[in-house]
């Protein structure tokens, strides 16, 4: 990946994060436990992808 892919990669995660996160907040409003629970495993998961991106990103600079 180049740089430049490398942050549009960063730029669409955090948008997938945003989304999952307001996503949770209905969830358990709902009181969907099951469905809360997997959905912080995706954002734990999308915190691991973007610390990876980052790393990348900053051997760039």
């Amino acid at each position: 990946m180049n740089k430049r892919q490398v942050e549009t990669a960063i730029m669409e995660l955090k948008m997938d994060y945003i989304s999952l996160q307001g996503d949770i907040e209905k969830l358990e409003s709902t009181g969907n436990d099951s469905f809360v629970k997997k959905a912080e495993l995706r954002l734990a998961t999308l915190e691991e992808s973007l610390a990876e991106l980052n790393k990348q990103l900053a051997e760039f600079e």
